[in-house]
């Protein structure tokens, strides 16, 4: 029998992120564990092209059954965490291992291969945007500008520091991806990659969540 894939919860007050602990870029939301598990499911059809290409094929059936190992609790009190407001913000406890060469290796290439689909999506996506809640009234390249500046700061929580590049400078957007990914592939240790950053596998897995998710949103709002 397949293995189950393990995923984690992170609540939010009024959201619910589960996110694939192995699998970077591939966590959904919603309003109930229910919700967010069924979200993760529908996409694994969209996340397995990313895997692929990273040369790390998603099973068959990785979205057939799921082992929810660690539930991450929203803030106390009335306080609202990133959850809510649409970001996965907190790693999971399995995130503390250390990483062996491939391990770090393996993650670098899905969080390239998540960029190199944004890439695709963009190259095809009309300029002009659908409006609707989806991303609201921002078009293509604004979009594409986001994500590049989320990215430069991102990047700072691995030692990483990177002026946000423009959407037209390929030099710098390479330049800033390249630092990204030798940090990530060079990374060993179970703590952060600079002092008050991010773990290793949290940070691949939050910068490939969101190229990818603004990736299918381009897509979506390109039909």
């Amino acid at each position: 029998m397949p293995k189950p894939t393990q995923v984690y919860f992170q609540l939010g007050r009024s959201r619910v992120f589960a996110c694939a602990v192995e699998w970077p870029g591939w966590c959904r939301r919603g309003k109930t564990e229910e919700d967010a598990l069924e979200a993760l499911a529908e996409y694994a059809a969209r996340y397995a092209p990313v895997a692929a290409d990273a040369g790390e094929p998603l099973p068959s059936a990785a979205a057939d059954s799921f082992d929810v190992v660690e539930r991450i609790d929203a803030p106390p009190g009335d306080s609202y965490s990133g959850v809510d407001f649409g970001t996965i913000d907190a790693p999971c406890q399995l995130d503390l291992r250390p990483l062996t060469a491939a391990r770090a290796k393996r993650l670098a290439s899905i969080v390239e291969a998540s960029w190199r689909k944004l890439d695709d999506v963009v190259a095809h996506a009309p300029a002009e945007l659908r409006k609707g809640p989806r991303g609201g009234g921002r078009d293509r390249d604004k979009v594409y500008a986001h994500v590049f500046g989320a990215e430069a700061a991102y990047g700072r929580k691995i030692g990483v520091r990177h002026k946000q590049p423009s959407v037209d400078d390929a030099a710098a957007i390479a330049a800033l991806r390249a630092d990204i990914a030798a940090a990530l592939i060079s990374a060993r240790a179970r703590e952060p990659l600079t002092e008050n950053g991010w773990l290793p596998r949290y940070a691949a897995r939050r910068i490939a969540w969101h190229v990818l998710d603004h990736a299918w949103e381009i897509e979506d709002r390109s039909e």
